[in-house]
């Protein structure tokens, strides 16, 4: 412990970490503390015309960017041994890069699946929907048996309709009625790029089915329910929920055996296995030949690749010109080669005294959680038992996997398309998802690559990670003092740890399996204190007549929280145990405990498009970044502390308002 808080503390050389040209110092803390502590970095980073919102987030992401552009480009400059890691490396990139080669080729990349899909037979939908990559109702996928964590299981989900948010087909909003009339031209459009007659009635029919599949979809609170969504049965049970599928020839096709799944949307696969049926041949080509356009359309011609921004892009989300083509070029290979280009990432860029401090951060932060816990007046002892033993268990992921990902299945061909040669990468994603069915948990996998700007909590296996692209500045930093660490990185690390104790991960115990540890009394003062939270967040007004979803939000507000009490306290622990000379005293104008404060909302400074709002308020469960700050800071009594927040502040909760939760 001793050598830890050694490392964690050198207050005689760090900085506040504090950047005064973040700061808008004409508008007033207690008026609106997101525009003082980040409005004069949403002055001097106006969103470049790519994006629909820029904020810190993608400010870190495009440097990491950058630096991976640098690792790749060497080693596409130069001819390697095929089969070789730089080969399949440098070869997807320069595909990428080739749009020169991509208007040669038009749409013949998709030529034969187009072909196929115009002689399917309904006797051959079951298998097709099997093997196919591009086109489904529904969705297959491998993760761990929420019910028995240890083992894996093949799970259903919906799916089959592209605009992804059931409300976007039934909602009558004015916005959202010009998105559906413009989502039938587009469809139109693109049919018509394809070389397809009659475009407006395939549209139609395409808008009219995908309706239809949207309707018996859970909408995105629902699917926050992990005992809702979790439906185990046999193959024999399966066949009867869901008869119109030839269920042997289906997993036949996928190549694998099972005896058992989880369904995760009960009536959305019934009504998809109802439309095999009921739907005509004629009509399911259409939808099939759709979802084999949409999901091409990214990688074919520069007419195409625009054509479909123009909708997605630049009226879905408000964007003003595509990514440019290096940016893009580099994503496909972070999707494809991930943790390959990771290894290379964390040797080049990633010190290693940065993940010594960070388990240093993350004891504290433990220990702070604990002693919440064991201090909460509204949960009884027993409780509050299971809670600590959760919390112990927790398995902690910084940096890097200690084992890397082996790619040499994967064949990069630079001789066959771009599109052909990321079906081979969709196909050998699939294959390795499905190589843990049915086999016990790897729990040293990872979810997220090392340069990840993010970091995740995953309940199935009760574990925080935090990969190597977010141990940067605004969210962490070595030359910076704990004020700004614990402010920043600090409330990003409780914030996962929160994960573990919101509504959706409240429910799984310390083994990960779905499985109540609370009494009866205890959980229904949890869920009380829970709806507080979602009642704020949905009373707040993100655009003229929009509210947020407090209850789709939930999860995330309720981790805001947590993060901003754990790390608030562990902080005040950590300066506790200092010498009287080397706790944090005022510096650069601001006291610690206001650099904390400033620290976190620069995390989420950021600017976004009109456009944008809309659409992340249906499909994102976090809060935009104003609200991150000016709705999670105002039930901080710390807060109000530091910044002297008093009944005349806009921003002012009455105390018996706050939510008290973690």
């Amino acid at each position: 412990m001793a050598l830890l808080m050694t490392a964690c503390n050198k207050p005689a050389q760090q900085t506040t970490g504090i950047n005064p040209d973040n700061l808008d110092t004409t508008a007033c803390p207690r008026q609106d503390f997101y525009q003082f502590a980040c409005g004069g970095w949403m002055k001097n980073n106006p969103i470049p015309d790519e994006y629909s919102r820029f904020g810190t987030f993608d400010q870190l992401g495009l440097r990491n960017l950058e630096q991976v552009n640098g690792l790749i480009t060497d080693l596409a400059a130069e001819q390697h041994e095929h089969g070789s890691i730089a080969q399949k490396i440098g070869d997807i990139y320069n595909l990428a890069m080739d749009t020169t080669r991509r208007t040669g080729e038009g749409i013949e990349p998709v030529r034969h699946s187009l072909e196929e899909i115009a002689t399917l037979e309904r006797k051959d939908l079951s298998a097709f929907l099997g093997r196919s990559m591009e086109c489904g109702l529904f969705g297959m996928y491998v993760e761990a048996d929420a019910m028995n964590s240890s083992m894996n299981i093949l799970n259903e989900c919906q799916g089959g309709f592209a605009l992804g948010e059931k409300e976007y087909y039934f909602d009558t909003d004015e916005h959202t009625t010009m998105i559906r009339a413009e989502y039938l031209k587009h469809i139109a459009r693109m049919f018509t790029l394809f070389g397809f007659d009659n475009a407006d009635e395939r549209a139609k029919t395409v808008l009219r089915m995908e309706t239809r599949l949207a309707g018996a979809a859970l909408n995105n609170v629902e699917l926050r329910d992990p005992v809702a969504n979790y439906n185990k049965m046999s193959l024999g049970e399966l066949r009867e929920l869901a008869p119109q599928v030839d269920w042997d020839a289906f997993f036949g096709a996928m190549d694998i055996q099972t005896d058992s799944l989880s369904v995760g949307q009960v009536r959305h696969l019934q009504e998809a296995a109802r439309m095999l049926d009921e739907e005509s041949i004629r009509d399911l080509r259409t939808l099939f030949a759709w979802q084999v356009i949409d999901g091409a359309a990214g990688y074919l011609s520069n007419e195409i690749y625009n054509a479909n921004f123009d909708f997605y892009g630049r009226l879905l989300s408000g964007a003003l010109e595509p990514r440019p083509l290096w940016k893009r070029a580099v994503g496909i290979v972070n999707g494809t080669l991930g943790e390959a280009v990771g290894q290379m990432y964390v040797a080049k860029y990633f010190p290693e005294e940065n993940k010594e401090r960070m388990l240093a951060l993350v004891h504290n932060l433990q220990e702070s959680l604990g002693q919440r816990i064991q201090a909460l007046e509204w949960m009884s002892d027993e409780t509050k038992a299971k809670a600590l033993e959760k919390l112990n268990a927790f398995t902690v992921k910084i940096g890097y996997p200690d084992k890397w990902r082996d790619y040499s299945a994967l064949d990069i061909d630079p001789a066959v398309s771009y599109y052909e040669n990321l079906q081979r990468a969709a196909k050998f994603e699939q294959a390795y998802s499905l190589s843990y069915l049915n086999k016990p948990v790897d729990k040293t996998k990872w979810y997220m690559t090392p340069q990840t700007v993010n970091a995740y909590y995953n309940p199935s296996s009760n574990e925080i990670c935090f990969p190597a692209g977010i141990l940067q500045y605004p969210f962490f930093d070595m030359s910076a003092d704990d004020a700004f660490n614990y402010g920043a990185i600090g409330v990003v690390i409780g914030h996962e740890m929160t994960h573990g104790f919101d509504d959706q991960g409240c429910q799984f115990d310390k083994d990960g399996n779905l499985n109540n540890w609370w009494t009866p009394e205890d959980k229904e003062r949890f869920d009380a204190r829970t709806q507080v939270m979602s009642d704020f967040f949905s009373a707040i007004e993100v655009a003229p007549g929009v509210h947020a979803n407090g209850a789709f939000t939930l999860g995330e507000n309720i981790a805001d929280h947590g993060g901003l009490q754990i790390s608030w306290q562990a902080f005040c622990n950590n300066e506790a145990r200092k010498a009287p000379a080397d706790r944090l005293t005022e510096r650069d104008g601001f006291t610690p405990a206001q650099r904390f404060f400033l620290a976190y909302a620069n995390v989420w400074a950021g600017n976004i498009r009109p456009e944008e709002i809309l659409q992340r308020t249906k499909s994102d469960p976090h809060s935009l970044g104003r609200w991150r700050v000016n709705g999670a800071l105002p039930h901080i009594q710390a807060w109000y502390d530091a910044w002297d927040i008093n009944e005349e502040s806009p921003l002012y909760v009455a105390p018996e308002r706050r939510v008290s939760i973690w």
